[in-house]
This record gives structure tokens, C-alpha cells and sequence, in this order.
């Protein structure tokens, strides 16, 4: 009974929920907007949420499962276990439910195709690569300091405005367009997506900040590594700034006072960035990573809420 516990255990940790926040706030915020512009249709948001977070649990097993066999998960690395390099779950386990989750989430994007047709092909098809060659494949980006904008564009506007665009499309009552319909894509559901983005990506620059000298070591050039502390600490600052311009910007053009609710998370920002402008620990730094989780999903629910109730 304790190894079959211990071992349900050890697939939730290889499933990592801390990170689920970033595959699922990107879908709330794009649901809060197709609201406010009378598009919200929920089964397909519904699809596009379960989707999401197939596609985040699917990566996190790609990325236990290939930092793993190209040794970049050492003893020394202070971050959260990881199963496969751990000895918790054999590897070809981990790669089978990596190969496992990304079909559910094709599955389920088999009826969002139906509704957005090829734009929503496309980007499905891309979100699956780029969840597998993060840390897979013979060039994987993520140690090529590719991993910072990858996030940025997949979970900010990418997500968010394609979450908009298939509530649009169902509402439009198109059948596998081979391109936008008109009205279903505006740039507002682009530029919703920015604090989604940052974010989202200053998860990963907490990450690689706890990582640096180890990934260093193991041949993993995060931006963290190549460009250094000091710029990984500004890029921090630079993103979760930007996450609360964007609502300012949306009420100086015209939307209702409630789209400013994010900007009650702020002093959590400024507790998290004491933390990373002074440590380099694990010690403080994973629970700086879990509480910009935290901020994210606060943020992007604060941020779809002023959507729906704005007039």
C-alpha cells in the first residue's frame, strides 16, 4: 500500500500542478474577454481550458523525462524533484504518459479544429512541438536560451487570443475555416494576452535563476546562464511590470474602471521581487517560483473579471 501511494505521488510530481497556473490563466483571460464582447461560448471554452492544461502537464513530463536522460538533473540541482532522474518512476513510464497526454490533448483539440479550423490547427499542431522540443529532440531550444520567448508568445498572446478566437468562431458559426472569419481575432485579444506572457515567463526566469549554476554545468544555456544574474533580475522586473501596464492601458482606451483589478496583486509582486533580486537559493527560490504562480493565476483572474463585469 505505501510503494502504490508513494508512487501516485511521484506522478503528481512529475505532473508538477504548481505550473498548471500557467495553462490555465491564459484560457480564463481570453474567456473574461469573449464575455465583455458577447462571444463566450462554453463548451468551447471548456475544450480550450482542458486542453491547455493537458498541454502543460504533457510538457512537464517531457521536460522530467529529457532533462533527465541528457543529465541536466543532477544531485545538486536545488529545485523540485524531478521523477525520472530521482529514480521515483522509470524513465520509458514517464515517456509513455508524456506520449499518452499529448494525444488527450489532440483528442480534445480535434473539436476546436472543428470550430477554428486551420488557424487553430496550426497552432495546436505548433504547441505540441514546442512542448516536446523545449528539453527533446536533437536541438532542443530551451537550452539555447529560446525557452524565455517560446513561454512568452505560447502562454501569453498565442493562448489567449486563441481561447477568444474559438468562442468567436462557435459564435460565428463557422465549420473548419481555412482562415479568420472576420471579427473573430481582434488586436485586443493579442494585447490581453501581454500579462498572461510576462507572467508567465517570469515563472521560468525564477526557475532558471534557482538553476543557473547547475544548468551552467550541464551544458544548459538558459538565458539565466548566458546573460547572468543581473539581467535575468531585470528581465523579472521588466515582464511583471508589464502585467500591470496592460490594464491601465485598456481603461486609458476606454474600457470600465474594473479592468484595473489586477493591479491589487501588486504587493505580491514586490514581495516576489525582493526574493529574486537578493537570492539564488532554493531555499527561497522555490516558493518565490510557486508564488508567481500565484500571482499569475490572481492576476489573470482579477484581469478576466473586469472583462465580464465591464460594460
Amino acid at each position: 500500500m505505501t510503494e502504490a501511494v508513494s508512487r501516485r505521488r511521484a506522478w503528481v510530481m512529475a505532473a508538477r500542478p504548481q505550473t498548471l497556473p500557467a495553462g490555465s490563466s491564459p484560457v480564463v483571460v481570453g474567456t473574461g474577454l469573449a464575455v465583455h464582447d458577447g462571444v463566450f461560448a462554453p463548451l468551447p471554452a471548456v475544450a480550450a481550458l482542458v486542453g491547455a492544461l493537458l498541454l502543460q502537464v504533457g510538457t512537464n513530463f517531457a521536460n522530467d523525462y529529457y532533462d533527465a536522460v541528457r543529465g541536466a538533473d543532477t544531485d545538486d540541482r536545488e529545485g523540485f524533484t524531478r521523477v525520472t532522474a530521482g529514480g521515483l518512476i522509470e524513465p520509458a513510464a514517464v515517456k509513455r504518459a508524456m506520449a499518452a497526454v499529448f494525444g488527450l490533448a489532440i483528442l480534445v483539440g480535434v473539436y476546436l479544429v472543428y470550430l477554428g479550423g486551420v488557424p487553430i490547427l496550426v497552432v495546436g499542431l505548433a504547441s505540441v512541438v514546442a512542448g516536446i522540443t523545449y528539453t527533446g529532440g536533437p536541438r532542443p531550444y530551451g537550452y539555447r536560451g529560446l525557452g524565455d520567448p517560446f513561454v512568452f508568445v505560447f502562454f501569453g498572446p498565442v493562448a489567449v487570443a486563441g481561447t477568444y478566437y474559438v468562442q468567436a468562431a462557435a459564435h460565428a458559426g463557422a465549420t473548419f475555416p481555412v482562415w479568420l472569419p472576420p471579427g473573430t481575432l481582434p488586436v485586443g485579444a493579442v494585447v490581453a494576452g501581454l500579462p498572461a506572457a510576462g507572467l508567465s515567463t517570469a515563472i521560468l526566469v525564477v526557475n532558471n535563476v534557482r538553476d543557473r549554476e547547475t544548468d551552467a554545468a550541464a551544458g544548459k544555456h538558459t538565458l539565466a546562464v548566458v546573460l547572468g544574474y543581473r539581467f535575468s533580475r531585470l528581465e523579472w522586473t521588466g515582464l511583471v511590470g508589464m502585467a500591470y501596464v496592460v490594464p491601465v492601458v485598456f481603461y486609458l482606451d476606454g474600457y470600465a474602471p474594473a479592468v484595473l483589478f489586477p493591479l491589487v496583486t501588486a504587493p505580491l509582486a514586490g514581495v516576489v521581487g525582493r526574493t529574486v533580486w537578493t537570492r539564488t537559493d532554493g531555499e527561497a527560490l522555490n516558493p518565490a517560483l510557486e508564488r508567481t504562480g500565484k500571482l499569475l493565476f490572481a492576476h489573470s483572474v482579477l484581469f478576466a473579471a473586469g472583462f465580464a463585469l465591464a460594460p
